[in-house]
């Protein structure tokens, strides 16, 4: 287990653990508050997020930025990550393997912000985390508490792009995430 960002971010750099590494522009290990109490975790980079070794900064990025304006949330004030840290050809789903690969990654990011709220974007991120019994639909909404850390499922923001119809529980997922912030 590495113990600094330093430490992280050569790991991530140098990384050749699976065949991702092939492909990438950018390895993209996060960016925002690392002592955020707040925690976002999306699936993989895509296009942009390769080019710009920045995640979420597409089209499901410029979305989610939308929505966390509209409830007063600054995007600098979380830290936002993905379970894979270079980009899955074609924009496809991580493998398990590739997941594997960028576990202790996840991992070092989770222990090193140390957020009391991680916000899991899509099935992807809610088995890698939780494991492979939960499903997005069926989970999506609720509060999970884990090792003091309480879990919010909901949407990928590029699910919404697909389908509309998901925008308004995303919206209410994310209300109930600043609820509890305001908590905090």
């Amino acid at each position: 287990m590495m113990n600094s960002w330093e430490e992280l971010e050569q790991a991530c750099k140098n990384c050749n653990k699976c065949k991702l590494c092939t492909g990438r522009n950018n390895v993209v290990i996060g960016e925002g508050n690392k002592n955020a109490q707040i925690m976002f975790i999306g699936e993989g980079p895509g296009a942009d997020e390769d080019v710009q070794g920045i995640p979420f900064v597409g089209k499901a990025g410029k979305l989610m930025n939308m929505a966390l304006a509209g409830l007063g949330i600054k995007r600098e004030e979380l830290y936002i990550t993905n379970v894979v840290k270079c980009r899955p050809p074609n924009n496809r789903n991580p493998e398990k393997e590739e997941a594997d690969s960028c576990k202790e990654y996840l991992q070092t990011q989770i222990n090193l912000v140390k957020p009391q709220i991680i916000v899991l974007l899509g099935s992807i991120a809610l088995k890698n985390i939780l494991g492979e019994e939960y499903g997005i639909t069926k989970t999506r909404g609720q509060w999970i508490e884990k090792d003091g850390i309480k879990y919010m499922p909901t949407f990928h923001p590029a699910a919404l792009l697909r389908d509309e119809t998901k925008k308004i529980a995303f919206w209410k997922d994310l209300k109930t995430v600043k609820q509890e912030i305001d908590k905090l």
